[in-house]
């Protein structure tokens, strides 16, 4: 049977994402003070700029030269 979390461990967890929230908040907050922007990107949108290329791996052969 598995054991339930206990309290304490649960309230730690709580206490490290209340703290990484706050953390990123506040760089968000600096990074927009100092003239930054945060631009939307439209969903399904790719960061990729490079498509070409090989579209596959080879496992344990060595590359043709």
């Amino acid at each position: 049977m598995a054991k339930k979390a206990s309290s304490a461990s649960k309230r730690g967890k709580e206490t490290v994402s209340t703290e990484s929230r706050e953390a990123i908040e506040s760089q968000i907050q600096a990074f927009l003070a100092s003239g930054g922007e945060i631009e939307q990107v439209p969903k399904g949108v790719s960061g990729q700029t490079n498509t070409s290329g090989p579209k596959h791996i080879t496992l344990g052969k060595k590359p043709r030269a």
